[in-house]
């Protein structure tokens, strides 16, 4: 085989050898025949080949779409050339289009054919695995959407975009992975498996290059915080690159208020661990000198204002520690304070000059020169139900005015007040005709200001609470307000009607009727159950009318009628122990002072408030104060006499950041005129103040203050030679709190900021020191029969077991034979009235504090606002009632 092989190869070599040699000869023989002269016939050359004209263009594949929609999209047509630059450049604006999942073209002949196979058409975007990140949040993120052209191009965009949400959260574990479901008719369902994985903590912050701060009082300047246990229910331990480089500023602003002009961050590195589960953050700093404040002034190039006069009031004196936020805060000062006089584009400017070598900074505010500016008109756009007068009263600027920023920002808080539009309004400033006007448009959008509330809640208090309301509080577009309101419970009913109209006859002075029936159940305590005393139900009206004194300060003053009708329980409380046959109430039973306090009574009451109130928010104030002094008098005709004092006060401001600190003190004392009688308290029962739960945390409701402990005196040993003794057993002991005549009450509370996450649930977590008291009252009179007490006839003479007819209309009592000695005779035993055997007890009518510490957390619930309080007391008198847990839901508080 292998000879056969190298002879064939050998032939093919000598074949070729021969071509090539007859190939060399032929130029050289038609070169002889040239120069012979002698003309050989030659063959004509073929002619260069030409491009394919197209002579038409077909498509395949397509299914939704035409053939002329798709040749819509090329360039290419019949009659043209075909070249593969004119395919390419056709096959790139089908792709571009993004229809199709893959194109080709082929020329047959002229016939060029596109084949097609078109994208498929999402049917549904399915997102699987995804807790912490519900649908609404990623859903209008994301690029596809049901009913468009799939694409892989936009899934990619897609996926990144989710990842890039979960990053912004915290999880840098994240994944998605997506999928794609194929259905008939060309349709898809585009599945995102999403796999969130655990939240990426700030392990450590490290700083490096302080050397007069330390770590702990740098980090605290950060809003990013380092992953602990005590800081379980922040968000911001969580890594953000934003909140990187916020808190680069965040260190800058510090230096700079502590007088280090030079500091610099030199670099800010988050490292992300092996298992993606932490981050460890790297500051390097450099802290730079120390500066002083050099000569500091202002010139002013406003010719109203003296430059030398407000170079003297500036907050910073030269040799001052040189500080970056009294810098900020002149300029807006000095802004603020142009603005109060007219000049509303006043520019400030703050010069600096920085002595590196006394190590001094010098600054100059510069007040350049300005137009004094007028309110050329003010406009009210966006209102269509409310009235144009009831936004342009709360205006503090009027057309004409000259043009005042302190009065503009009142102007916008008093409308934001009013609570009918939204609540990031803001009254604009716009050019006018001329340089020195300016418009003011309020731009507003209307909110519903029409309310239904059906509720039904549990509290502690009042166990459970059934309430409705309905108020609107823009009547026909004028600001007025009207409601009607019922609630009921265990122990209280009441309704209510109320109209408001905050200007009469279109001036600032405000007026209101109420109109009311409350019905309340009074209780005390046997043992640890409510026991109901007395009833009370009060009818009655009050009409008032306000004034304001200044921009901040209102007068009201009111007059109210109330009839009150409170009656016990018979049954419970009324018997005949005088054997006339007539039932009244018997102290006995009920104490002397509830049986003073049944009757019917009128009460005429004119009062008087003056409200001081400038805080930030009605709702939930951060800023500000409020004080009131009430004044009520009762004497006007009616049965009741007496003067009423109240006073209550709060301030609130923000501290250490975020948290918001506040104090509030209330007080109140009430003086009866009218004398009642020996050894009953001029200020009847329903009349004086109670204090206890939910006022103050920590006790129980009425559990501070003047109380009166009933306790029955029992014969453990039946022997009649023993004397009673008290009870133990605390069901059989009934305390009844009395109220008091005056009391003060002071609260302290820190409310504690939390996340992100934590904010939108409503959650406000706060801790609280309390103290109060409850004073005041005349020493009742108390019932102490250890004896019991022994029955009489209406002539006031002892009843006994038994007794016989003396014969002349009287009784004598039956004499019985003493076993012991048989000549001596004695009355039997005296007859006692049943439940006669009580010790009563006088306590807690003491102006010494009480006080309880504790935490506790407002959270505005889906089913109403809710309150849990844990208190302890650290300080209590005799008879307190003290009580640790405290919650109210579905009812204000």
């Amino acid at each position: 085989m292998s000879g056969d092989t190298e002879i064939r190869n050998g032939r093919r070599l000598a074949l070729a050898l021969l071509g090539g040699t007859m190939l060399a000869g032929m130029p050289a023989v038609a070169i002889a025949q040239d120069e012979s002269g002698q003309a050989a016939d030659q063959p004509t050359p073929a002619p260069a080949p030409q491009p394919d004209t197209i002579q038409s263009i077909a498509v395949t594949g397509a299914q939704r779409l035409e053939p002329q929609t798709i040749l819509s999209y090329i360039q290419m047509r019949p009659g043209q050339e075909y070249s593969q630059a004119a395919a390419d450049q056709a096959l790139k604006e089908l792709y571009a289009t993004e229809l199709f999942a893959t194109a080709s073209i082929r020329n047959n002949g002229g016939n060029v054919i596109i084949d097609l196979v078109e994208n498929p058409v999402i049917n549904r975007i399915i997102l699987e695995g995804n807790k912490r990140l519900k649908n609404d949040k990623i859903v209008p993120e994301i690029k596809l959407a049901p009913r468009q052209i799939f694409t892989r191009s936009k899934v990619r965009a897609d996926t990144a975009r989710i990842l890039e949400l979960y990053k912004r959260q915290g999880r840098f574990a994240a994944t998605v992975e997506p999928k794609i479901v194929e259905l008939s008719q060309n349709r898809v369902d585009v599945v995102y498996e999403i796999s969130e994985g655990p939240k990426s903590k700030v392990r450590q912050i490290n700083i490096i290059g302080n050397e007069v701060f330390s770590d702990g009082d740098l980090r605290g300047e950060m809003v990013t915080k380092q992953s602990r246990f005590t800081t379980f229910f922040s968000s911001n331990t969580s890594y953000d690159p934003d909140r990187l480089a916020f808190d680069q500023q965040k260190l800058r602003q510090f230096y700079l208020t502590e007088g280090y002009a030079d500091f610099r961050v030199v670099s800010a590195v988050a490292e992300l661990t092996p298992d993606k589960e932490d981050f460890i953050i790297t500051y390097v700093v450099e802290e730079g000198e120390r500066y002083k404040f050099g000569e500091v002034s202002v010139d002013s190039q406003i010719r109203d204002f003296d430059s030398d006069a407000m170079s003297q009031s500036l907050p910073m004196k030269g040799g001052d520690w040189y500080d970056a936020k009294a810098v900020e805060d002149t300029v807006e000062q000095l802004t603020e304070l142009a603005g109060r006089f007219g000049y509303a584009f006043a520019d400030v400017r703050p010069q600096f000059r920085r002595s590196k070598e006394d190590l001094t900074m010098s600054i100059t505010f510069v007040l350049n020169e300005a137009p004094r500016v007028y309110v050329e008109r003010v406009d009210v756009n966006g209102n269509t139900l409310t009235q144009d007068k009831v936004l342009r009263r709360e205006f503090r600027v009027s057309e004409g005015d000259a043009f005042n920023s302190i009065g503009v920002k009142r102007s916008t808080n008093r409308i934001k007040s009013l609570g009918f539009f939204q609540e990031n309004f803001e009254i604009e400033q716009v050019d006018g005709s001329a340089p020195d006007r300016i418009v003011l448009e309020a731009n507003v959008e209307e909110n519903p200001t029409g309310e239904l509330q059906l509720s039904a809640g549990f509290s502690s208090i009042e166990s459970f609470i059934l309430a409705a309301s309905i108020r609107q509080r823009n009547f026909r577009g004028r600001g007025q307000t009207v409601g009607a309101s019922v609630n009921y419970s265990r122990f209280s009913r009441s309704f209510n009607l109320s109209f408001t109209e905050p200007y009469v006859f279109d001036r600032n002075i405000s007026t209101g009727i109420d109109i009311y029936r409350r019905d309340f159940n009074s209780f005390n305590f046997r043992g640890g159950d409510r026991n109901t005393t007395f009833e009370q139900a009060t009818t009655g009206a009050s009409i008032r009318v306000g004034v304001p004194l200044s921009e901040y300060m209102s007068l009201v003053g009111s007059y109210t009628f109330n009839y009150d009708d409170i009656s016990l329980d018979e049954n419970q409380f009324f018997a005949d122990f005088d054997g006339d046959g007539v039932r009244t109430c018997e102290p006995l039973l009920a104490g002397r002072f509830l049986c003073d306090a049944i009757g019917k009574r009128t009460s005429s009451i004119l009062g008087a408030t003056l409200a001081f109130d400038n805080l930030d928010s009605r709702f939930r104030p951060t800023r500000g104060e409020s004080i009131s002094l009430t004044t009520e008098f009762a004497g006007l005709g009616g049965t009741e006499r007496y003067i009423r004092l109240r006073s209550r006060g709060a301030k609130y401001w923000p501290v250490l950041g975020n948290f918001i600190f506040s104090v509030q003190a209330e007080g109140g004392f009430i003086k009866g005129l009218k004398d009642r009688g020996p050894g009953v308290d001029d200020v009847r029962l329903n009349d004086r103040f109670f204090l206890g739960e939910p006022q103050f945390r920590g006790f129980d409701i009425r559990g501070v203050g003047p109380r009166i402990i009933r306790t029955p005196l029992v014969d453990d040993d039946a022997d009649p030679l023993t004397p009673r003794v008290p009870t133990t057993n605390e069901d059989l002991i009934s305390d009844d709190a009395i109220g008091g005549t005056g009391y003060y009450l002071g609260r302290a509370e820190l409310e504690i900021p939390l996340g992100t996450g934590a904010r939108e649930l409503g959650l406000r977590p706060s801790v609280f020191l309390d103290v109060g008291a409850l004073f005041g009252v005349d020493t009742p009179n108390l019932q102490n029969f250890p004896n019991g007490v022994q029955a009489r006839d209406a002539d006031s003479n002892l009843l006994f077991i038994e007794n016989v007819d003396d014969g002349n209309g009287g009784v004598t009592p039956t004499q019985t034979t003493n076993p012991i000695a048989a000549d001596l005779v004695t009355p039997n035993t005296p007859l006692i009235l049943p439940n006669s055997f009580i010790s009563e007890t006088f306590l807690g009518d003491s102006v010494s504090p009480r006080v309880s510490i504790g935490i506790g957390v407002n959270w505005n619930s889906p089913f109403g606002p809710f309150r849990i309080d844990f208190a302890h007391v650290l300080r209590k008198q005799p008879g307190d009632d003290t009580k640790k847990f405290t919650f109210n839901v579905g009812t204000q508080f």
